[in-house]
């Protein structure tokens, strides 16, 4: 069973710069779709990222465009997401997941991810 663990959340200042890491275990990841969803309060959880299995293709919301940037490390077993200008409206609850669909579907919803992390909280005040 593939487990997966955020962590690198916390509380920053608008315009701040995080780093959140999943690392997985149970499994290899390299045979994984996997993304970044967040939730915030009162909200459905929403897609941000998604890499294909070897990292050479990545899609954004278009709200995290330009300023987030997801990568993976198959021999680590881990994914990243490096927030950079982080806004107020970027505070969620961020949560990694993995897909066993093939990139080209282009399915990034939620139900689409079989396996999914704890989530990490992300802060971002004004």
């Amino acid at each position: 069973q593939l487990q997966l663990v955020e962590s690198g959340g916390g509380l920053v200042q608008a315009g701040g710069s995080l780093r959140l890491s999943c690392a997985a275990s149970g499994r290899s990841l390299s045979t994984y779709v996997t993304g970044w969803f967040r939730q915030a309060p009162g909200k459905e959880r929403e897609f941000v990222a998604v890499i294909s299995q070897s990292g050479g293709n990545t899609r954004y919301a278009d709200s995290v465009t330009g300023r987030f940037t997801m990568s993976r490390d198959n021999a680590k077993n881990t994914l990243y997401l490096q927030m950079n200008g982080l806004k107020p409206e970027d505070t969620a609850v961020y949560y990694c997941a993995a897909s066993a669909l093939p990139f080209y579907s282009g399915n990034w919803s939620p139900r689409a991810f079989a396996y999914w992390g704890q989530g990490t909280q992300v802060t971002v005040s004004s």
